[in-house]
């Protein structure tokens, strides 16, 4: 048996190739068989209403022609009959379609495999197929339209927070986060001025722990708000049948900046925080605020309420460091390179 697995680039071509091994191990012993396992990354393109436009894939799978079975392990979320579409198999091509954001944020090791065992299974013959490896829980195979194809959908309950955790996890919103060095050096500069104003300490203590929080909540959805409309981050369905499909898009570029600016407000935080202990004097600003002694959380309250002025008043304005950086950002902008055009060899 010589199976071929096809991956988008990054996230899916990395998880990809941390399995390739042990599946390879698997294919042996399930099946008794000498198996080989051959990979490579290509970007599947789409059609104009985000379906696969599987003649590309037949292009892909041209170059090689020894290959017995094939799996495309793609970073596309996709979404039919109302329900996350986990898999996707097509037994007269003898190709399966696996969505990787689908999977969740923290798709195991194992739950990759079993995914990728079932999806063999469903394309041999009866006679052929390998029992040890199920489905979990949260899918199950059925038939969808002609020439057998089948489908593995996720439940409608935990599908759809699963499918915007994978997606939100895809988008790598820590990664994305270095891409703000230029709001957090305005944040940096407006922030730092807590430090030195008496009256920043002031208010920080008089301010109750509950405020405090909601202020730093604040902060960090305004910036959201900011780059989301900034950037035209925001999509909108063309038609009723993506509403849902957008509706989850949009959901994830929310969590995806809503990590970004976490993030970007801790290290603002962190280092307004290193920054006071060095420059203010217990002494001087135990004296200011009028109490008998300065404490730590004195010092983590001045940092938390400068780093959400400086959210607020140094960073709108600014954005992510490169247009590059905007358009890799979010699922919708990434598809948008991969429409493919009829009639032509060229996406748009």
């Amino acid at each position: 048996m010589q199976v071929l697995l096809i991956s988008d680039p990054g996230l899916p071509s990395r998880r990809i190739s941390a399995v390739k091994d042990d599946f390879e191990g698997l294919l042996r012993e399930d099946f008794d068989a000498s198996a080989q396992v051959d990979t490579c990354v290509e970007t599947l393109r789409v059609q104009p209403d985000h379906q696969l436009e599987l003649s590309t894939l037949d292009a892909i799978v041209a170059d090689y022609p020894d290959a017995d079975l094939v799996i495309m392990f793609t970073g596309i979320p996709r979404h039919t009959q109302r329900k996350p579409l986990i898999a996707e198999v097509l037994p007269s091509r003898h190709v399966a379609v696996v969505s990787a954001p689908t999977l969740g944020a923290l798709s195991t090791r194992r739950r990759l495999l079993k995914i990728f065992m079932s999806c063999i299974n469903q394309m041999l013959p009866v006679g052929q197929v390998a029992q040890k490896h199920r489905l979990p829980r949260w899918g199950e195979w059925t038939s969808s339209g002609t020439a057998g194809r089948r489908t593995l959908h996720a439940h409608t309950f935990t599908g759809g927070p699963r499918l915007v955790s994978g997606m939100t996890m895809a988008n790598e919103p820590l990664r994305m986060a270095s891409k703000l060095s230029r709001a957090l050096a305005a944040a940096s500069a407006t922030g730092a001025f807590g430090i030195f104003y008496s009256s920043i300490w002031q208010m920080s203590h008089h301010l109750s722990t509950l405020r405090l929080i909601s202020i730093g909540m604040i902060a960090i959805a305004i910036m959201v708000v900011w780059l989301i409309s900034i950037n035209r981050l925001w999509d909108r369905p063309v038609n009723e049948r993506l509403s849902q499909v957008v509706f989850y898009y949009n959901l994830s570029t929310v969590l995806t900046l809503l990590i970004c600016v976490a993030a970007l407000y801790a290290c603002l935080v962190i280092g307004i925080l290193a920054g006071s202990l060095v420059i203010i004097d217990p002494d001087f600003m135990a004296e200011i605020i009028g109490r008998p002694h300065a404490r730590f959380t004195n010092y983590l309250d001045i940092a938390w309420l400068s780093a959400a002025m400086g959210v607020v008043a140094g960073a709108l304005g600014s954005s992510f460091d490169d247009g590059a950086d905007v358009k890799n950002l979010t699922h919708v902008q990434r598809l948008r390179p991969r429409v493919y055009v009829a009639g032509t060899d060229t996406a748009t």
